[in-house]
């Protein structure tokens, strides 16, 4: 019998006891991020159907689309959401993400027939006739081709370093860029006395699986998805390990 989760959705997990979650725009990321819907079903499954190997990592799952191919990793994942957001505000030129070949690949560009070939190491642009399909079926053509050719070390050279780990919010991201690399998004921060702040973390893996929020393998309680940095330069995460340095912010 599978693990049922209880909770609805991103912002009705309970915070910690002396904590509250962070005031937001209501138009904010942040806010968009809380209301993410979680699945009952708490297993974690990859873009083939099969469940994940590993399913002592997950708090809960995020109910987003992870596809029927192996692109939507970490990054990608982190991208998705970002782009999800970014849509159902209809900016659509702010969706834009860096190739790993230096081309910046924007949706809205995309919506006017901006196409790319692979020539060499580049990315060059080419002009196609405007496509008569919906937003949505363009959205989700774009973000293919983004997963394909964005990864973690340019996700990295996107974004923009956060330098007190201790301003972390929600919406910020984890994220080693390499080959490979890891990045995770923070799906959510509380604050307590003092200006103290806690946050959750979400991630995809390899191979492409369910976007998942992750517990915390230090804290006391096991079954706990709030990690606090106070007094330490390493964040532990059940999959792999950031350092505090290694937190940045959309620009």
């Amino acid at each position: 019998m599978q693990e049922v989760q209880a909770n609805n959705s991103v912002g009705e997990i309970p915070v910690l006891p002396g904590y509250a979650r962070m005031q937001t725009p209501s138009d904010s990321f942040s806010v968009w991020l809380r209301a993410i819907r979680l699945k009952k079903d708490n297993t974690v499954y990859l873009y083939n159907g099969s469940p994940k190997r590993n399913q002592s990592a997950q708090f809960a799952v995020m109910d987003i689309p992870v596809g029927k191919k192996d692109l939507q990793q970490c990054a990608d994942a982190v991208m998705r959401l970002r782009a999800e957001y970014l849509f159902s505000c209809g900016r659509y030129d702010d969706i834009s993400f860096l190739s790993t070949t230096g081309t910046w690949l924007i949706f809205g560009e995309w919506l006017k027939g901006k196409r790319y070939k692979v020539a060499g190491n580049k990315l060059m642009p080419f002009q196609t006739e405007t496509i008569a399909i919906d937003k949505r079926k363009n959205l989700e053509a774009y973000l293919e081709f983004v997963f394909s050719y964005c990864g973690t070390q340019s996700l990295q050279s996107q974004l923009k370093r956060r330098l007190s780990f201790a301003e972390i919010q929600p919406g910020d991201v984890l994220v080693q860029g390499g080959f490979p690399g890891h990045a995770m998004i923070v799906a959510d921060v509380i604050t307590g006395a003092g200006g103290k702040r806690a946050f959750m973390l979400a991630q995809s893996y390899m191979p492409a699986q369910d976007i998942h929020i992750v517990k915390n393998p230090g804290a006391k309680d096991e079954n706990s998805p709030w990690y606090q940095s106070i007094g330490t330069t390493q964040i532990i995460t059940p999959e792999w390990i950031f350092t505090t340095t290694q937190l940045y912010q959309w620009q």
